[in-house]
């Protein structure tokens, strides 16, 4: 499996190596040792979670102020952008974003570390995402900033409005947003 830090060095994408023919295809979605490996440090995964959506729909951007969730991340059908931002204030990195495309096709995983926001947007007619996490879901520590803050400046791949849940309509900018120290 190939890792490779991005512009954010935190954020990780996987590639993992296929193989197939006409039968089909295999390949190792996960392996403790060489996640491990590529993140430096041990990670327990507790939860998974697995979402439906159709295109256009944007979700997030979500994160636990307490709590806080590293989400592996990786999409089974379709295709989305997947967006992960810095809310770490001593970060060097802090506001700023990083996003790649995860699809079904190209079976990338992006590991989302402790400190950051998450969303996407479903570019595809439907998309199947699953999330590993490393803590439980608390719904009183959740937290969401706007899609579409301008200090973010997010590059959305986005043809049309985004559809979006009432949660994520009344997100946050990152200036009023609760931020880890």
């Amino acid at each position: 499996m190939k890792a490779t830090r991005l512009t954010i060095p935190d954020v990780i994408l996987f590639e993992p190596k296929v193989f197939g023919d006409d039968r089909g295809f295999f390949f190792e979605s996960f392996n403790q040792r060489q996640f491990e490996a590529a993140v430096g440090r041990t990670v327990e995964f507790v939860q998974e979670n697995h979402s439906r959506s159709v295109k256009n729909v944007l979700r997030g951007l979500h994160y636990q102020i307490q709590q806080p969730q590293g989400k592996l991340v990786r999409v089974v059908v379709g295709e989305v952008f997947d967006v992960a931002v810095d809310l770490r204030k001593s970060s060097p990195t802090f506001g700023k974003w990083v996003g790649a495309h995860l699809s079904a096709e190209n079976k990338h995983q992006l590991w989302v570390p402790e400190g950051f926001a998450h969303g996407f947007v479903v570019l595809s007619e439907q998309a199947e995402f699953l999330y590993h996490t490393t803590d439980y879901y608390a719904p009183e520590h959740e937290r969401c900033v706007i899609w579409n803050d301008p200090d973010l400046a997010i590059d959305w791949p986005l043809n049309d409005q985004p559809v979006l849940s009432i949660k994520d309509q009344q997100g946050l900018s990152l200036v009023q947003a609760d931020v880890f120290a």
